[in-house]
């Protein structure tokens, strides 16, 4: 019997999951901002789950812990690691990473595995392998994915503790340079210095604005529209296709365009449409007049004529739509300020097109890609001229970087390494420097926006060409600057390699795999891609040569459903899925039989059936794993957006992802019918749904973890037969598991005191409704109460036949848990929501400490979890969102309620009523 691990019995969910989502306001340092991928799995999740992956669970080693009671205390030690593990402010806490890295050491002999994630993508997974201080392989069939890799986890090793060579700056600073700040410093220093080369040669493109008052300013964006010909015969403007007139939003600040239709003998038409800046809010555009073109069409501006847009793709495609500058930003004293557009800034942006440009098309079709029916046929075309101008001098500026580097005294391998950070700048300021890039008017914002705002390639109307060289968004040094800052979080001790590598065909030997495989059709990876391979490509083939050989990112082999490639829906189904097994079942055939491999599933919410357990692709995805040799132990539901807690309990949506913990199953597994199966299921399930709820684990997370160990029982026998002789189905396993998790939770209900029992049987019925008195005295009796004493023991209200129970907000405000002469922990858990809801955490935790010092223990800490967890599932079965909502609430606050209880210094107890005093008997 293989030795479980942690990930397989508990994890402290909650802990991970909110920091996950904080995770997505940490900007500076974090590796997502060393250039963008899609899809990326949070860091701390990744840290988490790497280390819960090889370290043991303590009921594995009863030789040290002989007993439940220590098994959970030295699981509660371990969590705490991990808790402290997943906080952002702690990635570089290095005694910290040492004691989690004993730990690992601990549970492997001494000799943890290389981790492999042969899908690597972002590279998310190995560089937190790096940062537990484990052999980090990162492998992916796309050189961008690759080239990122490089960049996070083999280069920073090669030249840690390396002063920089940037003339001036070692000497300029007295200092020791630790970990890769010499490296980050000089990529800072080279990146600094390209820009001002380039504004050296390209900087008189751009000019400056002149103000009202005859002042000069720095621009930081030209706005421009698209025009299309009226198809109006009578009419024939240019006409703008706008998707918002507005320029900033700001209270007090607003701005818009004002377009107008003028004469003009120079244009065909004999007129054309003017822009200028409009504030007055009275005239501000509405829902019903912002823009003049939508998903359904657009209008002129001159005659109101309906403009279809089979038209405008029509005349994109004959190469006939216009552009023109709608309005001109510039920089004032901590505002934007709005001009109107000039001859001189419309002519300024003609310029002649380089001629060295990459000369790659676009994919006719691809998931996500809407352009081509534009007429944008070439990656160049989603470009200005003037844009190519400045990516390709800064393309051009990173060899010549390269070049300098080694007459400073760089080795040619640390000025390939520093000239590939430089490449990675300009392929990350393509996505700011683009024809694709909305202007942002939002309050507080009021900046350039990026392309990639969505993982797809959609028609932008109205865009945002900034200046290269503003110090705003969009500029070259707002966007590399977040380059050596995450160069200097990064870690370099152990060693890493990234490699580019089929994931069907490469080796799995020796390796240990965590990986987050591509999902289905969620994501045309390649050909979205191919938008930075390009510029990459023209920047670093001469380093790269193995990654950039080819013209576009290799798609054939790549693991995505894409109809387009490969016949239809059906054809790509068949080919994902075929893929997929042939991937697992390789990784089979070397894999560790005393070590779990980690799958993360990216799940699309409307998957979800009904009561959202269930959708094809995550059937997809357990079936082809258990044909494939493995046994599925454990599942954990992944989330990186708690603030949509409302909405997942009121439609019971499925996480963000799955993690999966999966072992080789045995050879010759056996085979059971249906009524084995429920009896192995029945035994097992109640103990891994204790430990499950004694974890940091939202009761609305408690059906998907407790997937987990219900599929451990059904994917270790080769086949599960049905009465009528047919192969149990995953659904109907998954339906199986549900049933056993509610018997569980009901059998619960004898764990607690007799009017706890009475409310939840009462609740189950009526809510915090009314019933009849009638009722409930049977119901109490039942439970050996009555309705009485559990109405001056403020449960419920008891008046004129009537009876309900007390919802939380309705308890009393001066509640003293010492003073009352009874209590339970029914009412301590609708005691602890209303403060939680009103007061905080620090005052829930010091009613807690109060509630569990009682000497007579009514409270029981683990049984107020329990029942939070129990109501949730009945709140949440009813539709009483509300009420599920403060159950699960109460439950992901538990670890800071816990912690103040602990910690708190405690009052000194008044005696209360059910104390004993001397003479008493």
């Amino acid at each position: 019997m293989y030795k479980r691990k942690l990930i397989e019995v508990a994890l402290p969910l909650e802990a991970i999951n909110r920091e996950s989502a904080r995770e997505k306001s940490i900007r500076h340092g974090h590796p997502s901002t060393l250039h963008l991928w899609w899809a990326r799995r949070p860091l701390a999740a990744a840290r988490a789950v790497l280390f819960a992956q090889l370290v043991d669970d303590p009921s594995s080693r009863p030789d040290e812990f002989p007993t439940e009671e220590l098994q959970r205390k030295e699981r509660e030690r371990l969590h705490n690691i991990i808790e402290r593990l997943v906080v952002w402010e702690n990635v570089r806490d290095e005694k910290l990473l040492a004691e989690a890295h004993a730990e690992i050491l601990k549970s492997t002999n001494g000799n943890p595995p290389p981790i492999l994630d042969p899908f690597t993508g972002g590279g998310t997974i190995p560089l937190e392998a790096q940062r537990l201080g484990l052999e980090a392989h990162a492998s992916d069939l796309n050189p961008v994915a690759v080239l990122i890799n490089k960049a996070l986890i083999e280069i920073p090793p090669k030249f840690h503790n390396q002063p920089p060579v940037f003339p001036g700056l070692a000497d300029s600073q007295i200092r020791q340079w630790r970990g890769a700040e010499g490296l980050a410093a000089d990529v800072r220093a080279y990146g600094a210095w390209m820009r001002d080369e380039a504004q050296k040669r390209i900087g008189h493109l751009y000019p400056k604005a002149t103000l009202a008052d005859g002042t000069k300013a720095a621009v930081i964006a030209w706005i421009w529209a698209r025009t299309v010909t009226c198809p109006n015969p009578a009419c024939g403007i240019e006409t703008p296709l706008v998707r918002s007139w507005w320029l900033g939003k700001k209270k007090g600040k607003e701005a818009y365009v004002i377009a107008t239709v003028v004469p003009d003998s120079t244009h065909p038409s004999g007129q054309r449409v003017k822009f200028q800046i409009g504030r007055d809010k009275s005239g501000a555009p509405t829902a019903a007049t912002d823009g003049t073109i939508s998903k359904t069409g657009a209008r002129c501006l001159a005659c109101d004529a309906s403009v279809d847009l089979k038209y405008v793709r029509a005349e994109g495609r004959a190469h006939r739509l216009g552009l023109q500058l709608m309005a001109v930003v510039a920089e004032g004293n901590r505002q934007r300020l709005y001009l109107e557009p000039t001859a001189d800034h419309e002519a300024a942006a003609v310029v002649e097109r380089p001629t060295d440009l990459p000369d790659s098309t676009l994919p006719q079709e691809a998931l996500g890609f809407r352009v081509q029916a534009y007429g944008m046929t070439k990656w160049v075309d989603l470009f200005t001229d003037r844009q190519l101008v400045a990516i390709t001098a800064f393309s051009d500026l990173v060899f010549e970087a390269h070049s300098r580097i080694l007459v400073e005294g760089g080795s040619k391998e640390y000025a390939d390494a520093v000239a590939t950070y430089l490449g990675l700048g300009v392929s990350r300021y393509t996505n700011y420097a683009s024809a694709m890039g909305r202007w942002r008017p939002d309050a507080g914002k009021e900046q350039v926006g990026d392309m990639f705002g969505r993982q797809a390639i959609s028609m932008v109307w109205d865009f945002a060409e900034a200046f290269p060289f503003s110090n705003s968004a969009g500029g070259w040094s707002p966007a590399f600057r977040f380059i050596p800052k995450v160069i200097e979080y990064l870690p370099v001790s152990g060693s890493g390699e990234a490699l580019q590598a089929d994931a069907a065909s490469r080796s799995y030997k020796r390796v240990l795999i965590s990986t987050d495989p591509p999902y289905y059709d969620n994501i045309g990876y390649s050909d979205l891609s191919d938008f930075f391979y390009i510029w990459l490509r023209r920047s670093l083939r001469v380093i790269h040569s193995a990654q950039l050989s080819t013209m576009l990112v290799p798609k054939t082999e790549e693991l995505v459903a894409n109809p387009f490639r490969h016949g239809g829906r059906d054809g790509a189904q068949n080919f994902f899925e075929d893929g997929f097994r042939s991937v697992f079942a390789r990784a089979r055939e070397s894999a560790h039989d005393d070590l779990p491999i980690t799958v993360w599933y990216a799940f699309k919410q409307s998957e979800a059936d009904e009561r959202g357990e269930a959708s094809t692709g995550w059937e997809t995805l357990l079936e082809g794993m258990i044909r494939s040799g493995w046994a599925i132990t454990a599942t954990w539901p992944s989330r990186s957006e708690l603030g949509n807690r409302m909405r997942s309990i009121d439609s019971n949506a499925l996480a963000s992802s799955i993690v999966l913990s999966l072992r080789p199953r045995l050879e010759g597994a056996p085979t059971i019918d249906r009524r084995e199966f429920i009896t192995a299921l029945t035994e097992e399930l109640p103990d891994a749904l204790r430990k499950l709820q004694q974890g940091q684990i939202a009761p609305v997370d408690l059906p998907q973890a407790a997937i987990g160990p219900g599929m451990a029982v059904f994917s270790r026998y080769s086949r599960v037969i049905e009465n009528d002789g047919r192969k149990m189905t995953v659904r109907s396993a998954l339906a199986r598991i549900n049933e056993i998790l509610d018997q569980v939770l009901a059998e619960q209900e004898g764990d607690f005191d007799a009017a706890t029992r009475f409310a939840i049987a009462w609740y189950r019925q009526h809510g915090y409704g009314v019933g009849t008195f009638g009722d409930a005295d049977s119901l109490a009796r039942a439970r050996n109460t009555s309705v009485d004493v559990m109405d001056r023991e403020a449960i419920l209200t008891s008046r004129a036949g009537k009876v309900q129970l007390i919802k939380p907000a309705d308890l009393p405000e001066e509640y003293d848990v010492l003073k009352d002469s009874h209590t339970c922990n029914w009412e301590a858990l609708h005691h602890l929501i209303k403060i939680v809801e009103h007061d905080g955490i620090v005052s829930t935790g010091k009613f807690l400490q109060a509630a569990l010092s009682r000497p007579d223990g009514a409270v029981n800490g683990d049984l107020v979890k329990e029942l939070a967890h129990l109501l949730f599932r009945i709140a949440e079965g009813n539709g009483w969102t509300k009420d599920a909502l403060s159950f699960n609430n109460l439950v992901t606050s538990w670890p800071e309620i816990l912690d103040v209880a602990r910690t708190a210094p405690k009052p000194v107890r008044e005696q209360g009523a059910f104390d004993f005093t001397e003479g008493d008997d």
